[in-house]
């Protein structure tokens, strides 16, 4: 009986199988990734019944547009091996594409997202082109259209500015290497505004400004970079991660390059507003010296000298004119007091003299000689009629009637 080694064995069944399976595509989902730190890329295909070891090694991981993902369903293209230390079979990947999608349009994508998420799309950080640059740098290559049309557009809007020309490869593997180069040197350089441009082309033509690495250059760049990458529909990283983009190398150069015959309408707007404003000027400060020359008047000696002349001579107005109004007031007083005084010393004249009418007729009442006589006396004491309730027992008093004066005293008195 002939009998095998382990290793022989293996090594029979690994040559049957990858003479038998040399290329292959299989469709399944990724799990249990491993990146390792050669460079090999390990991970599991799988479906919904069974699994599959497989590897991808550095050369060809190297080559890959787009991030494996766990649960990502991929097409493959690869060989079925033999590791035969473990006597495990596995597939050897060439290739790997994602199922029903372009890798290029999924490493896009994927690229998109995560510089996205690291803030390199923020506008807070983009910086602001310059008014008027004086020193541009044009990235791109030095033999396509694009170039021609930005010198073309320079040509015509702005004249008085330094261009220089940064050749570099636009498409292919070694593109975006080139790309980073120039612009890490330009950046040294003090240019106000860098331009990277290419024209159109399909997304593998793009591809170059599309790279992490591209992006980040920009991203670190100190000098403000403008996108100018394919037609207005294209949109590539370099784009998002700019700080302008323009939708084609010429808009580039209309966004970055002032118009001379703008700017010739700008300086005649310019002097006009400055011709106002001097007008304007003038004439404020000929209002405030004409304002300075009336203050000045107005308060020197002369016109104060003049203030308390006309001042004194209104007092003096006011006060003859209030002395001639009293004196008129008096005189219309006197005058009415002229009219009423006969008439009041007649009123006072009639008043006394029923005055003395009345006395003459409250004395003829008190004589004693009108009073009735039978009776009747009147007393009186110092000349004085007394009544009778004020003497006292002693008293002496007199009594007079119409013919009989009567000296008297008091003997008794009794009250009744």
């Amino acid at each position: 009986m002939f009998t095998l080694s382990v290793s022989g064995l293996n090594e029979q069944i690994k040559g049957l199988l990858e003479t038998s399976f040399t290329q292959v595509f299989v469709e399944g989902e990724l799990s249990r990734i491993t990146f390792h730190n050669s460079g090999h890329i390990y991970f599991t295909l799988k479906d919904s019944s069974s699994v599959i070891s497989c590897v991808m090694f550095r050369g060809n991981a190297s080559k890959l547009k787009f991030r494996l993902e766990e649960g990502m369903k991929v097409v493959l293209n690869a060989a079925l091996t033999l590791y035969k230390p473990r006597g495990s079979y596995q597939l050897n990947c060439f290739s790997i594409e994602p199922s029903g999608q372009g890798a290029l349009a999924l490493a896009y994508e994927q690229l998109k997202q995560k510089l996205s998420a690291q803030g390199y799309f923020s506008s807070e950080i983009k910086k602001q082109l310059p008014k008027f640059p004086s020193r541009i740098a044009l990235i791109t290559s030095a033999t396509g259209a694009a170039l021609q049309d930005m010198l073309r557009v320079a040509n015509s809007r702005y004249k008085n500015i330094e261009i220089d020309i940064y050749d570099v490869l636009v498409q292919g593997d070694s593109a975006s290497g080139a790309i980073v180069n120039a612009v890490q040197l330009a950046d040294t350089r003090a240019y106000d505004i860098l331009v990277l441009g290419r024209g159109g082309g399909s997304i593998e033509d793009l591809w170059a400004f599309n790279e992490e690495r591209v992006a980040d250059v920009i991203f670190h760049a100190k000098t403000p970079i403008i996108s100018a990458v394919g037609h207005e529909i294209d949109w590539v990283i370099s784009d998002f991660v700019a700080d302008v983009r323009a939708a084609t190398p010429s808009a580039a150069m209309e966004i970055c390059l002032p118009d001379v015959n703008e700017l010739y309408q700008y300086i005649d707007s310019l002097s006009t507003q400055i011709e106002q404003l001097f007008k304007q000027k003038i004439h404020t400060k000929s209002q405030e010296l004409e304002h300075l020359r009336n203050s000045f008047v107005q308060h020197s000696v002369e016109k104060k000298l003049q203030a308390r002349e006309d001042e004194i001579q209104q007092l003096k107005e006011n006060f003859f004119g209030a002395i001639s109004f009293n004196i008129k007031g008096y005189e219309r007083e006197l005058q009415s007091l002229k009219q009423q005084l006969p008439q009041a010393i007649d009123r006072q004249l009639h008043f006394a003299e029923e005055q003395l009418l009345g006395v003459e007729k409250t004395l003829q009442l008190n004589n004693p000689k009108y009073k009735t006589k039978t009776g009747f006396a009147q007393l009186s004491k110092n000349s004085k009629v007394i009544d009778i309730d004020s003497l006292e027992v002693d008293s002496e008093f007199n009594l007079q009637s119409d013919t009989v004066f009567i000296k008297a005293k008091v003997i008794h008195k009794e009250h009744i």
